[in-house]
């Protein structure tokens, strides 16, 4: 399991860890388990970028090997490479 959260009797929130066997947080209200909860998530989805970045990058040509136009069209691919090949002061991020 890991840990849980219990509700304290003044209406406060703890989490119990069940690795430690001890209670690692309590006094938290709802927004600040939240926030724990929310910031955990950030801190892993970050590492798993950049696992990503280190290990997993495929050769910009696959872009062409895996297209297929079903939700794009080649003008539109091809219009999107174009943007690709400007210089990294020109650039904004884009997401389709």
């Amino acid at each position: 399991m890991g840990a849980f959260i219990a509700r304290q009797p003044n209406g406060l929130l703890c989490r119990f860890s069940t690795i430690v066997d001890c209670v690692t947080d309590y006094n938290m209200t709802e927004e600040e388990y939240i926030t724990m909860c929310a910031t955990k998530a950030a801190d892993s989805a970050r590492e798993e970028a950049k696992r990503t970045i280190e290990h997993w990058l495929y050769p910009y040509a696959a872009i062409d090997e895996y297209f297929c136009a079903n939700n794009m069209t080649k003008k539109e691919h091809d219009a999107i490479k174009k943007e690709m090949q400007k210089p990294k002061e020109q650039c904004h991020h884009t997401h389709t």
